[in-house]
């Protein structure tokens, strides 16, 4: 591998279909992309930090010229010890971060042409759980914030805070930038209570802010803990969506999505389900810088694996 000056920057994407195409045709185009994303300024070895490496016939695995330390151009990454082609992990990266409504295990199957519906089900999860930063920042602006009962049966459901069983507690945060949305946050919760509800304001929301709830109880400790709240009174329920219109907009969504594009989402993976929904929609205006993104938010994960992936649900 050539040696890369230090003011080289990582490597752009492609901005159309057809450009992705031809940059992609082939798995060594996979390979030094994913090398010039990993490294930008240059091969530098984790053993010995030489900034002499050079590709051998294994792989992505590139050799250091002073210790002769391997190292995999996908460790770390959704693709770690993949026996998937990188251009399927590419194509499947391209279409999940380009395509509005999003790709179900299905349709990603049919598309890439696998033969079996598994593979894509697990590069689909591989994916989600690196659209998450471990350390991401918090939201600000004013912001709009309330929770919704996501799943499960809708029919005979009690109105209110009243749950049936079947459904998760979702919670969502919303910037207000003017008449229109900003950057969103949601969550699964186990319960409406204020201990759940401001916890996740604080992991979520910068403190200060000001924050428009309803007059659940579950938000009154919200000052105490250094926000500006302010509570809306909203009557009966229909007058909610008026109240706080653009988290009631964010959850209408997040529900037709969930149904429509995924036909339901068990409780264990909803938080992931979450987790590509609000990666798609902070990004909504920049669909393509979200494909190389995608890829380099993967190294800052531990790869997932099929043990994660198939582990019965927690019940703690």
């Amino acid at each position: 591998m050539a040696e890369r000056s230090p003011e080289m920057a990582r490597p752009s994407f492609p901005r159309t279909f057809r450009e992705f195409q031809d940059w992609f045709s082939t798995e060594e185009a996979c390979r030094r992309f994913l090398i010039e994303s990993r490294w930008p300024e240059g091969f530098s070895c984790p053993r010995c930090g030489c900034s002499r490496g050079y590709g051998i016939t294994r792989g992505s695995l590139l050799e250091c010229r002073g210790c002769s330390y391997q190292v995999s151009a996908t460790a770390g990454t959704v693709m770690h010890r993949t026996r998937t082609p990188l251009r399927d992990w590419f194509c499947a990266a391209y279409l999940v971060t380009t395509h509005t409504p999003g790709f179900s295990a299905l349709q990603l199957q049919r598309q890439l042409g696998l033969k079996r519906y598994e593979t894509a089900w697990v590069m689909l999860h591989k994916l989600r759980r690196a659209m998450i930063r471990p350390e991401r920042d918090r939201i600000a602006a004013p912001v709009e914030v309330d929770e919704a009962y996501v799943g499960g049966r809708e029919e005979g459901r009690k109105g209110g805070r009243h749950g049936d069983g079947t459904k998760a507690i979702v919670v969502a945060a919303v910037e207000i930038r003017g008449r229109a949305s900003g950057r969103i946050r949601l969550a699964m919760l186990e319960d409406v209570s204020a201990a759940s509800l401001v916890g996740f304001i604080k992991s979520a929301v910068e403190p200060g802010s000001q924050v428009f709830t309803d007059g659940w109880q579950g938000y009154s400790p919200l000052r105490k803990e250094g926000y500006d709240h302010r509570p809306k009174t909203q009557g009966p329920g229909k007058n909610a969506s008026s109240h706080l219109p653009r988290v009631h907009r964010v959850f209408s969504n997040l529900k037709n999505w969930l149904k429509g594009t995924h036909h339901g989402v068990s409780r264990k993976h909803l938080p992931h389900y979450l987790n590509e929904y609000v990666f798609r929609f902070n990004r909504r205006r920049t669909p393509m810088a979200a494909f190389q993104s995608l890829l380099g938010l993967t190294g800052q994960h531990e790869p997932t694996t099929y043990k994660m992936l198939y582990a019965p649900e927690s019940t703690g």
